[in-house]
């Protein structure tokens, strides 16, 4: 079973952008840039919580239990 993680390998702030991108099996730099156009367009704040509460919610690959 395919399982979303935060990949600490290929990551610039938390690895969200990067775990979402193997997952869906996507160049990372598109969910990037989609996450900053979503940020952006959300208002900043509500978007960046958004990221935060990704960030605190997914495993980080290799913790998996």
């Amino acid at each position: 079973m395919k399982r979303l993680y935060r990949n600490l390998t290929n990551r610039k702030v938390s690895g969200v952008c990067s775990g979402i991108a193997d997952y869906i099996d996507v160049d990372v730099t598109v969910i990037r840039l989609i996450a900053l156009v979503l940020i952006i367009m959300s208002g900043v704040l509500p978007g960046l919580v958004g990221y935060a509460v990704a960030a605190l919610i997914m495993p980080e690959k290799g913790l998996e239990k």
